[in-house]
This record gives C-alpha cells, structure tokens and sequence, in this order.
C-alpha cells in the first residue's frame, strides 16, 4: 500500500515530460539556446488542461499543492534533459512560470483556505520598490574556517545556531556575501479595480514578492494579472509576536492585462476590418457615431474627441526639445449637456485612461505627491497623481471650474511640456504625462448669458485656457425641431432599456434578440468599442502622415486671415500656439483614413472645426473680427485702449499731482468718442486692479 502514492508520483512527472515534449518543443529549444539570459519558461494552464486523460488533475494539482508540481516539472525536465545549455551543464536556474488561469480571485474575496494555493489576481499597479538583491543561500564561515550554508526564506533573515561541522563549537559565525547566492527581489503593492466596488468599499491592496527575472518589469498604473502562491507570515508588534498573519502573494508570473494604445494586440482578421474600414468614404461619419452614441446630436464635438483619441504625432526634435502631439479639449457648457456622460465614455474607449473629476482633486492627486513609505524602508518616495497614471492616454477632468486656483495651475506644464517637475522632500524629479486632456467645465454662474460678455463668464485663467486646442461653448438653447429630436432619441433608448430589463427577469413572448438589437440600433456605435480601440491603436502604430503643400498653404492662408496682418491696430487675434493646434488636428484626421499624407480635405476639415470653436469664444461683435486676446488674457483690446486713455488724461489734466476729478475725466475722454459708460468702467477697472486710488469722493490718484 505505502508504494503507490510513489508510482503516482513518478507518473506525474513523465506526464509533465510527455506534455513538455508534445507541446513546448519550440519554448525548451528557445531556452537552451539563450540560457541564461531567458531562463523562464511560461506554460499556459490551458494546455495542461486539455493534456488528454492526466490533464485535469495536473491541473488541479497545480491549484492544491503548487509547490509540488513545480518540483515535478522541475524534475521533468532534468530527468528529461530537455534544455541542454551550451556548456553542457545542468541548468539549474530555470523558471517553471504558468499564465492564463481560468479563474480570478478578488483580492477582497482571499481567505485562510487560499494559503499555499496557486491563485490569480488582477488589478492596478499602485507601488514598486526598487529591485534590490536578495540572499537566499547564506554561507557562513566560523573562525575555524569551516562552512555553513543557511537556506532564506522571504522576510526575516536566519542564522544558524553555530557551526555544522561535527565537533567545531563556534557559534560566532560571519557571513559570506561573495559565496552566498543572491536574486533579484523586487515589492510591488497591487489594487482592486475600483469598477467591480459597492458604495462605500475602499480598494484592497495586495502585496506582492517578484523575483529573478520578473523584478523591474511592470511600472505603476499597469493593469496587471499576478499568478502566484499565496503566502502567509507572522505579524510582529513591537517584538511580540502577533496571532494574526499577514498575507502576501509569492509571484510566479504577470500578465499585462490593458496595455496602451502602442501595445493593443491586433490580430490579421481585425487588420483586414481595420484597412476595410479605413477605405469607407463615410469613415468620419462612423467614426463620430461611434464616440457615445447614447447621447444625440453634439456632432463637432464627438468629431473634435475623435480627433483627439487618434492624436497628432509627437516630434522629437534635433536640438532635444519635443512637440507634443497629443489634442487637448475643453468643453464648457450649460448643465445638463452630457458633458460628464462624454467624458466618461472616452475612458472607455481609450485604453490608458483616468476620469477624475476637478472638484475632489487637489494639485498633488493630479501630479505627484511626496509619501513616506511604510511599504519599503520608510524612505520619501513618489507616488504618481492621475495625469502620469494616464501617461500615453486620455485624462479626463470633469468641473474643471471647481478647482482650487493652485491646484489648476499644476496642470500648465503638464499640458504643454507633457512632464511633471516635482521638488519635494529631497526628491528632484520629472515624470512623463504624455497625456490627451480632456475637461469639462461649467460658466461661472451656471449658466451661459448669450449677452454678456464671455471671459466674464468662464471661471478659468487665461494661460490655462490658451493651451487648449479647442475650446467648444456647449449652450442650451431651445429650439423646437431639436428639442423634438432629443427627447425622441433619449425616449427610445429608456424604453429599450427598459425592454431589455424586463426580458431578462421574464422572458416576454414575441421579443427576440433580433428584435432587441433592432431597438438597440439608434444608440450602437457604427464600429464597436473594442474595434474602435484596435483601430486607434493601429492607426498610432503605424501611420506618420506628411503635410502635403496644398494642406500647408491652406493651414497658412487661414491662420494669416485669422492673424489679419493688414490692419496693424486690429485686436490681436490668433498666437502661433493655434497654429501648432491646427496641424496636429490634421495629422489626426489624416490618421483616421490611415492615410500617409495630409490633403486638403484634413486642412478643410480642421478648419471648420477650429472655427467654429473661435467663432463662439473670440468672436468679437462690434468689429466682426475674432479678439482672442478675451479668452488669452480675460481683457479685450477696447477695453485695453480705454484704459490707456484715461491714464492719459488723468495726467494731462492733474500734470505732476497725477490727480483729477472723475467727471473732469469722463469728459476728457468722452469727447474723444468712448462711450460715457464704458469709461466708467474703465475707471472701476484701475481703482480694482489697484493702479489708481480714490483719495477723496469725486477725486481719482494714479499711484
């Protein structure tokens, strides 16, 4: 009886052998050849499970008992001499790695019973520690000379009593470091994603020991599966020990779960779609109704996320400098507009991205914040804010208005360099936040007023807003043939909705999925999300459009138009930086047909667009011109003029003094054709500012 769990056992391992010959061929020879630089070899669950009759309990072998299997395969492939290293010795430091678990656990859901179990976890990455050398074969040496070797485990480091050879009493032993044997080790701390959470639950995290040649790989805000066995171990109070034990995962591989745009796998089939689509001259349309098409109407802005999903092209230039390719988009707009409901479904559809919403942020959660770190050795480190967790992706920042005034200034350099310049607690540091913005805001007083003057009624700095590309007035304006059409559109997709609600709990007679995804059809996106996504990523990938010369002079002639160089005492319209805007739009609505250089339709297209932005934002009525110096510095350029004039005449009239009577200025500066109004504005304007006082009633000071 006490040999068959031994006969067992010894078929185990040639099954293990059986398999790795049949199925891993290729992997095993990959590995003698580049041993040891690859010294892992990963074997997918799925093929284990399949493996013919053994198949599914090794596989649930794997589950109960991982130590052992890792022996077995271990031993397989020794016994097997299925890697043969170039110098023909046996290769002891292979990696048995096994991916593609069937099943996750959460980490909420990871109990006592999980312990010494192989399970698998997904989350965000939240923290690393560097990766540092860890000793796991102590040798030790007592002034006899002798030797002892100590094997470590994970955490505290053992000693041995004294020294092992037979009659050497010593027991003051030195350590070793150069014969000991070392690995690389490495912390990473891992979080639940917070869509799968009830109301109130906070993340749990998870921490993680990475060794070998896994350490180094995976960076924080990665989306990562981690496959390991759960480990448990003393917890330690002020040197006593505790009944409770602290849990951690010992990692045996990692998968990226969500990668960015450059990294989406794209297979042949969806290629063939990818070039098949690129070729339909209704591209942009489906494109556009594609991008939230629960949500009616709002065409130059889906049109304008679009743009900014695909992206311009980021150049690096020869002096070092760079120019930031990515499309940054404000959308400002009446509430009820579906502003966050858009925001939301771009992260969605980008791949690396973080919603955020302004209100609830400060300046350090948007950037970097300096934390004392409990997790390694209690030194400052960095812990990354939203914009660099959503490097090489989309920001989203709802009630941008909300902000507090510093806090919105953290993100300028974040917009325009694309880095993060943190000087905190002896840490001189630049993260990367090569990131898309897009922001929502509402006007300062909740509404729009279409007769008030507009940088009044935007609650941001000029400097914050000129960084944006585009800037789209979302107004709410009735208007009964659309208002007809919207509440049409919203109708149907709740009645829809709520079919589909009722079929699920009882199936209604009559209804068929054809018939639900007919109803559906008004509020499909013309490609589905998870094409959409592939396409993105194809066109990032692999299309670097050129600026044709019809595109060039088209882009010239509207921004000299924009500039009206003619007239030299015009508002100052338009600055080079809506230039720059206009040939990153289009580089990407090049990119969206796949196309290798930018035609005149792009440069059309993108000139629509940026004017009907300017249009709403700079439009300067009393000289039908466009004045963006309301929005680049919240003063326009007759208000500047009126202000200059009544200094003026302030001085002329009080000479040294500086000093005159307000309506001795009126006068003086009424007669010079301003309106009597709008001077005493202007007047207001310099006692606010502080760059007059009024000594005495009726009296105005220059200071």
């Amino acid at each position: 009886m006490e040999k068959q769990p031994d006969l067992h056992e010894g078929d185990r391992t040639g099954d293990w052998t059986r398999l790795l010959k049949t199925k891993y061929k290729k992997q095993l020879g990959e590995l003698s050849r580049e041993y040891p630089h690859k010294r892992s070899l990963s074997i997918n669950y799925r093929d284990v499970e399949r493996f013919g009759k053994p198949g599914i309990a090794m596989a649930d072998e794997l589950l109960e008992n991982p130590g052992k299997v890792l022996e077995d395969v271990w031993d397989a492939i020794k016994n097997g001499q299925l890697v043969r290293t170039k110098d023909g010795k046996d290769p002891r430091e292979i990696n048995i790695r096994f991916t593609n678990l069937p099943r996750k656990t959460l980490i909420r859901n990871i109990r006592s019973d999980d312990i010494n179990r192989y399970i698998s976890v997904e989350g965000i990455l939240r923290k690393t520690t560097e990766v540092r050398p860890r000793v796991v074969e102590a040798v030790f040496r007592c002034p006899a000379g002798h030797f002892t070797v100590k094997q470590q485990k994970y955490g505290k480091f053992i000693e041995p009593d004294g020294c092992a050879t037979d009659g050497c009493t010593f027991k003051k032993l030195e350590l070793l470091p150069k014969r000991s044997k070392f690995v690389d080790s490495q912390k990473l701390r891992i979080q639940e994603s917070p869509e799968g959470l009830r109301g109130g639950e906070q993340p749990q995290t998870l921490d993680i020991d990475v060794t070998d040649d896994l350490s180094g790989i995976v960076s924080p805000g990665d989306r990562i599966i981690i496959n390991g066995i759960l480990r448990s171990m003393q917890r330690v109070v002020r040197g006593e020990k505790s009944t409770v034990f602290d849990i951690f995962l010992e990692c045996n591989s990692i998968e990226v779960a969500e990668k960015e745009f450059e990294e989406v796998e794209i297979d042949e089939k969806a290629e063939d779609e990818i070039n098949r689509l690129s070729k339909d001259p209704m591209i942009y349309r489906m494109i556009t109704h594609s991008v939230a098409p629960t949500i009616y109407g709002s065409e130059d802005v889906k049109q304008a996320i679009a743009l900014q999903l695909f992206g311009g092209i980021a150049k690096e230039m020869p002096d070092g400098s760079r120019l930031r390719g990515d499309i940054h988009v404000l959308l400002i707009g009446d509430p009820g507009i579906a502003k966050s409901q858009l925001l939301r479904y771009v992260v969605k559809l980008s791949p690396r991205a973080i919603y955020t919403s302004g209100q609830s942020s400060t300046a350090a959660g948007l950037t970097a914040t300096a934390v004392k770190d409990e997790f390694g050795e209690g030194r400052w480190t960095l812990e990354a804010g939203a914009l660099v967790l959503a490097d090489m992706g989309v920001a989203a920042v709802d009630e941008m208005d909300k902000m507090e005034k510093g806090d919105r200034s953290a993100l300028h350099e974040a917009m325009e360099q694309q880095s993060i310049s943190v000087a905190k607690a002896g840490i001189t540091a630049t993260l990367k936040s090569r990131c898309a913005l897009l922001g929502a805001a509402n006007p300062k007083y909740g509404r729009f007023d279409m007769f008030g003057d507009l940088s009044d009624q935007i609650n941001m700095p000029p400097s914050l807003l000129s960084r944006f590309d585009l800037i789209f007035i979302m107004t709410d304006q009735p208007e009964q043939k659309r208002d007809m059409a919207i509440a049409e559109h919203i109708l149907k997709a709740h009645s829809t909705g709520e079919l589909i609600a009722q079929h699920k709990k009882t199936p209604i007679p009559g209804v068929t999925d054809e018939y639900i995804q007919q109803q559906l059809k008004p509020v499909m996106p013309d490609i589905e999300p998870g094409l959409f996504r592939k396409y993105v990523a194809y066109s990032k990938r692999t299309c670097f459009p050129l600026l044709s010369p019809e595109a060039r002079d088209a882009l010239v002639a509207y921004y000299l138009k924009l500039r009206g160089i003619a007239e030299p005492n015009k508002p100052v319209p338009v600055t080079a930086r809506q230039l720059e805007a206009l040939v990153r739009l289009a580089e990407a609505s090049a990119r969206i047909r796949l196309s290798n250089t930018i035609d005149t339709s792009d440069a059309e297209r993108v000139i629509h667009i940026v004017d009907a932005c300017l249009r709403q934002i700079a439009y300067d009525a009393k000289t039908g011109t466009f004045d963006i110096d309301k929005i680049v510095t919240g003063i326009s350029k007759e208000k500047r003029d009126i202000v200059r004039v009544i200094k003026d005449a302030i001085r002329d009239i009080g000479g040294d003094g500086r000093r005159a009577g307000i309506d001795q200025v009126i006068d003086a500066v009424s007669a010079k054709g301003f309106p009597r109004d709008k001077v005493r504005e202007g007047i207001e304007m310099l006692l606010r500012t502080g760059e007059a006082m009024e000594p005495k009633n009726g009296l105005i000071q220059l200071i």
